[in-house]
């Protein structure tokens, strides 16, 4: 996606304030972020005019039932970019929602500096790494690490610092087909330890779980 092309929004969130607050915040922004629809229902995300949005802000605890891992397990596998949005703010949470697929998880109280970056992210399918989940990150460290080769990091990390796989190919001097190949390989070895990894934002947290990466790469 362009870096000037609108984005649009399907906000799932169960408090009218929260929901006011969103739509402001994404109504001053430099880039123009349209809400298609917003409501407390994950239902929102499945019908017109919300099926359309580039992105979904799922708050993941919606009314007194469990968090919502299901329903973002569901759109995660639909091809849905998803940010979760959250008051809970601990990190089996967080890793559990980037496990899943998630593009990024940000809690409430970092939403007015960190919501429309993270939104923009998603959309553009960028890494976007706000405080709280980089301290998670950072708290986690791994000791089933897989035996990465060095050309695979070369282009995993070389993947996270561009826009896309063909610039990747180019500053490598490989093909994008090799780009690729390469990549599926890392995705393999997270898997056979038991650390799937199917989108980006996973690898990502995979990497600043490995100490691939440090969050001021990002």
């Amino acid at each position: 996606m362009s870096d000037n092309r609108p984005v649009s929004v399907v906000v799932i969130d169960d408090h009218p304030a929260i929901l006011a607050g969103i739509e402001a915040w994404y109504a001053a922004s430099a880039r123009s972020i349209t809400v298609l629809a917003a409501g407390g229902s994950v239902r929102e995300a499945w019908i017109e005019p919300g099926s359309a949005a580039d992105v979904v802000l799922l708050d993941l605890q919606l009314g007194q039932g469990p968090p919502a891992f299901g329903s973002l397990r569901q759109l995660v596998d639909a091809g849905r970019q998803v940010v979760v949005y959250s008051m809970r703010d601990d990190e089996k949470t967080a890793l559990t929602c980037l496990d899943l697929g998630a593009a990024t998880y940000l809690t409430k109280s970092e939403g007015r500096e960190h919501l429309v970056g993270a939104t923009l992210a998603a959309a553009d399918e960028r890494p976007y790494m706000p405080p709280a989940l980089a301290g998670a990150l950072g708290a986690n460290a791994r000791g089933d690490r897989p035996q990465l080769s060095l050309r695979e990091e070369d282009v995993l990390i070389e993947w996270f610092q561009s826009e896309s796989k063909e610039l990747v190919a180019q500053r490598l001097g490989i093909t994008v087909r090799t780009v690729n190949t390469y990549l599926d390989r890392v995705r393999i070895k997270y898997a056979n330890v038991g650390r799937p990894a199917r989108t980006k934002a996973s690898l990502v947290a995979r990497a600043l779980q490995d100490g691939l990466v440090d969050v001021d790469d990002l």
